[in-house]
């Protein structure tokens, strides 16, 4: 009889610790308060029954799967998304995120899962050449959000290209004539991750207090000829690239410095809609359409302007008094 007890001691402490290896590894600390749902319980039934029986338990799942029979409930409960902001101060300070994607599904929506907060406001753009079955996992998706949302024009993306900076201001102009009040566009590619949570980012952007996160320098030596000569996209059935010819560009327009830096930013809203109506702004995307990768480019010239900083706290003070 004790050896028994000892038995089923050693079973039961064994399946606790199973669970508990089993339950991080797959939802995350973030939501260790919620509720087990009976899929939850019944794995665990059934890890238990495979180790009495001397079998290793197969523990993991893709929990992000979404299935035709599910409801959006179910693949939010199943998913474990969160569902009401962590804290006020994320709740005052809303983020846009732009996203721009082709293929893996999968990748996408652990990152999308990520991501998510109820109080931000999601833009996907899916590129135009992507397959049908990608375009519909990614909409089934996005129906179950209220705040995320495909961008109302789709570019068929070619890498390098004037169509990657665009398929970013679809989603700007998209997300600027929201009434949500949003704090700062962030713009991510499908094989972005977070490494800090929501909350981490919310209070580093409000360090910069209103000002861009545009990282740049002067054009260095192999990056001269992206805007010196003309480049062409080439679209393709099987490849898509971009051609570099012999002619010479002109000048940048309004004698604007050329900066080069990262493709990947974050921009306050009054930055965004002078993106949008500046003629400067809009001048420079002229210019920029035959370029090589002008999202290295636009974002980060666009922002170091003599005066921009000034400019756009004046816009802010004018708009909200």
């Amino acid at each position: 009889m004790p050896s028994l007890m000892r038995y089923l001691f050693i079973v039961s402490v064994s399946c606790v610790i199973i669970f508990i290896v089993f339950y991080v590894f797959n939802f995350g600390g973030e939501q260790g308060f919620q509720r087990l749902n009976n899929s939850d319980t019944s794995m665990l039934s059934q890890v238990c029954i495979s180790f009495i029986n001397g079998k290793t338990p197969f523990l993991w799942r893709n929990k992000l799967m979404i299935y035709e029979t599910s409801s959006c409930k179910e693949y939010l409960t199943q998913s474990h998304y969160i569902t009401a902001p962590l804290s006020k101060e994320e709740a005052e300070f809303p983020l846009a995120y732009i996203m721009v994607i082709h293929h893996n599904f999968d990748t996408f929506a652990r990152l999308f899962r990520a991501i998510y907060m109820p109080q931000n406001i999601y833009c996907v753009h899916v590129d135009e050449k992507a397959t049908v079955e990608f375009k519909d996992a990614v909409k089934q998706l996005l129906s179950c959000f209220p705040n995320a949302f495909l961008a109302s024009k789709m570019e068929p993306v070619v890498y390098g290209g004037i169509s990657r900076l665009q398929a970013d201001l679809h989603c700007i102009k998209d997300l600027a004539a929201l009434d949500v009040p949003w704090k700062y566009a962030i713009n991510t590619c499908g094989q972005d991750f977070p490494l800090k949570t929501n909350r981490e980012i919310v209070q580093y952007l409000k360090g910069f207090k209103g000002k861009n996160i545009t990282p740049g320098v002067l054009p260095p030596a192999h990056a001269v000829g992206r805007t010196k000569y003309v480049h062409r996209e080439h679209l393709g059935k099987e490849l898509s690239y971009v051609i570099r010819t012999t002619a010479l560009k002109r000048p940048a327009p309004h004698n604007l410095t050329i900066y080069f830096g990262s493709a990947y930013v974050a921009l306050s809203r009054e930055f965004t809609n002078f993106v949008l109506h500046d003629p400067r702004a809009l001048d420079l995307l002229q210019w920029s359409k035959d370029t090589f990768s002008p999202d290295e480019h636009f974002w980060v010239t666009l922002n170091r302007i003599p005066g921009m900083w000034d400019f756009l706290f004046h816009v802010k003070a004018t708009c909200h008094p």
